[in-house]
């Protein structure tokens, strides 16, 4: 029997010491990066500008509570298994599998939407008349309108491309991701200096108050009501960071490199998004780019910024590709981690988490590529993003709650970084992700119950089947195991 589990898991490892916190700092920043380049602006057609700007706060503070919160779980549980691991040992078997479910929700659906974004993009510049295709070689114009015009071979190749290069390997992978992040990165400095000249503050209040909503100002045209409703769209500049965790045993020394990585991508996340939020519609109009698209090319080439296309709008247009394909890439990473996880464990099916020669898991991967390309096809990316922001904010509560659980069963377990303000901190980020939960249902009732469906669906496999199938040495359910031991003792 030994023997055999000894099989079991040299079947499902992961390649160790592949990233430092350098890297996986990156990794956080790529999660999200995309969140700066588009989707941010329609939280201001839900609440005007001052509600997108209160509704942003609130998720950076729940945000920045719950990736400290994360800091120090890491350092108690660091597995593949993240929020899914911390859950696990603080609620049992199905706290953790709830988090983990939400997490997938996050980490499967999040991919597939900004497939959509990447295909309309490509789609512009690729595309019939767009405005790279008369740069291609006459010869291989048509070729390149299948392939990068915005049809769903556009989307496939993305996929097949991105998936192949994680399952060559995590280092290279990570590697990769840190280098497309830079470009993006250079891409949002870029479009703030050219922004900065036609900052003014009364383009951030040109939309009228909504005179069908009681209390209803310049600051606050749709009255508090849109603050809620704007939470999902503040959460964009943010969603996704807490993944770094799923990279916990890929790293060289993750009770060191986990708690510096997370700050550090938290800390760029935070300044970017303010840095976005004043600056794009200062420039430009908070009312031009409500509904835009694209709101940094609808800023800067605003007849309040710069008129029409500049190298700098066109420069932001190409490479703001960069940004998408750096949380997409990064978002693949993420989900198969946690399939890995949840499988190695026998709350999935065993198979998903089977790993190759370079200790990828080359089925998890696969899965999400086919899963992912197929929702692309036949759900909008609108739709997705709120399914996985309802799957996001579930894992947000469940694993912050964690945090405080923690603190008051085992207050004396060694955490080698220790989270400033405790259970006060991880308590904040409970009760504001209990209200980010809700804004799904404001945001789009309808779509939000299909989802709630298919968790609860999720829900059921559970109870019906996996919880009877547990493997008792996978990391996470020995971390939980040895902790039972150390409270009998006690």
């Amino acid at each position: 029997m030994a023997g055999q589990q000894d099989n079991y898991f040299e079947q499902r490892e992961l390649k160790k010491g592949a990233a430092g916190w350098v890297l996986l700092s990156f990794l956080g920043v790529a999660y999200v990066i995309s969140g700066d380049f588009a989707g941010w602006n329609f939280g201001i057609a839900k609440a005007g500008w001052g509600g997108l700007l209160i509704a942003t706060f609130l998720m950076a503070i729940m945000y920045t509570s719950m990736v400290l919160s994360e800091a120090e779980l890491s350092t108690i549980v660091p597995s593949a298994g993240g929020g899914y691991g911390f859950a696990r040992r603080a609620f049992g078997p199905l706290g953790g599998y709830m988090t983990g479910v939400g997490i997938l929700f996050e980490y499967c659906i999040a991919p597939a939407a900004i497939a959509v974004f990447i295909s309309g993009y490509c789609g512009s510049l690729f595309g019939p008349g767009g405005s790279l295709i008369g740069y291609v070689p006459e010869g291989l114009q048509s070729i390149a309108m299948v392939l990068l015009g915005g049809t769903w071979a556009t989307k496939l190749l993305f996929y097949v491309g991105f998936v192949g290069v994680h399952l060559y390997g995590v280092g290279e992978a990570l590697t990769l991701c840190m280098i497309i992040t830079v470009i993006a990165v250079l891409a949002l400095v870029a479009f703030i200096a050219a922004m900065i000249p036609h900052f003014n503050m009364a383009n951030l209040f040109d939309i009228a108050p909504n005179p069908a909503v009681s209390g209803a100002t310049t600051f606050l045209p749709h009255g508090w009501m849109g603050v809620w409703a704007a939470l999902p769209f503040g959460m964009w500049f943010f969603l996704g960071v807490e993944g770094i965790p799923l990279a916990a045993e890929e790293c060289e020394n993750p009770t060191k490199d986990m708690p510096r990585a997370i700050i550090a991508a938290m800390t760029t996340l935070l300044i970017f998004a303010a840095l976005i939020l004043f600056f794009g519609p200062a420039g430009s109009s908070a009312m031009l780019i409500q509904d835009a698209a694209d709101p940094l090319i609808g800023a800067i080439q605003s007849p309040n910024a710069y008129g029409g296309p500049t190298f700098v709008s066109r420069m932001i247009n190409v490479v703001g590709l960069a940004g998408l394909v750096a949380s997409f890439f990064s978002l693949i990473f993420g989900a198969s981690r946690q399939f890995f996880a949840l499988s190695r464990a026998g709350y999935l099916p065993t198979f998903l988490s089977l790993t190759g020669k370079r200790k990828t898991p080359y089925v998890a991967l696969w899965a999400i590529g086919i899963l992912g390309f197929v929702l692309s096809l036949i759900v909008d990316g609108d739709s997705l993003l709120v399914i996985a922001v309802f799957g996001a904010s579930i894992s947000y509560i469940l694993m912050t709650a964690s945090h405080f659980a923690l603190r008051i069963k085992e207050p004396d377990l060694h955490r080698p970084y220790k989270t400033p303000g405790g259970k006060f901190t991880s308590g904040i980020s409970v009760i504001l992700g209990c209200f980010a939960f809700v804004a799904c249902f404001l945001a789009n009732a309808k779509v939000t119950c299909y989802a709630a469906v298919l968790y609860a669906a999720f829900i059921l496999y559970f109870w019906f089947h996996s919880r009877h199938h547990l493997i008792s040495k996978a990391p996470e359910e020995e971390f939980a195991a040895i902790a039972a031991a150390e409270e009998n003792l006690n």
